[in-house]
């Protein structure tokens, strides 16, 4: 098993001490940087998230895989950047104003780093205008509004009228998710996406952004 695959594998175990060492062991052959995050990294976390998207893995594996892909990263990430490796894209992530539910979102981001992206966590209970103002802050190609009651989905149409109210529309995309959020929830109040689960919305970003 190559060195890559063995990053792969022990990310997926969540071995995060293990990824670490071979991560470093891997710079330390000289192997590209970009190969060591795309081959390694990303493919043990892309592997988690079809499997959380099948039911196969659960929360907490997908957490503790996150954990061990991170450890990989604190090495990687002054490398990639003076390899000159950019991200898929960026995205501002947060759980909708008046909400203060945050394991989703968490979940969201997680899979959007493991998937390439560069993630700014809005938090939760946002103001739809700090989203935007993060977004332009940031260059950020998508806005990601998340919401688990019914009371606040409301506030995710106040994210979209708030990116075509600071003319960004087009440039940047908003896709929201959560329990009680639906595809035709999405199409009501003009969003660019809908998904119904973290694995989703990292796929469905790359869509976005590609």
């Amino acid at each position: 098993m190559s060195i890559l695959e063995q990053i792969s594998e022990n990310l997926i175990k969540g071995k995060a001490k293990e990824v670490k060492e071979l991560v470093d062991k891997a710079i330390k052959e000289n192997i590209n940087v970009a190969d060591i995050l795309n081959k390694g990294l990303l493919a043990g976390m892309s592997n988690i998230g079809e499997r959380f998207k099948k039911n196969e893995v659960y929360v907490p594996e997908v957490l503790i895989a996150a954990r061990a892909m991170k450890s990989g990263m604190e090495i990687l990430k002054p490398l990639l950047a003076k390899a000159g490796v950019k991200p898929v894209g960026t995205v501002v992530v947060g759980t909708v104003k008046g909400d203060l539910h945050d394991i989703g979102k968490n979940l969201v981001c997680m899979m959007l780093e493991g998937a390439g992206f560069k993630v700014v966590d809005a938090g939760i209970n946002v103001e739809p205008d700090k989203m935007v103002q993060l977004a332009k802050e940031n260059n950020a190609n998508v806005i990601g509004a998340s919401a688990l009651l019914t009371t606040t989905m409301t506030n995710m149409k106040m994210v979209v009228d708030s990116v075509k109210a600071n003319g960004l529309t087009g440039k940047v995309k908003v896709m929201i998710g959560g329990a009680p959020v639906t595809q035709a929830f999405a199409d009501e109040i003009g969003a660019d996406g809908y998904a119904p689960d973290a694995a989703s919305a990292a796929d469905l970003a790359k869509k976005l952004v590609g």
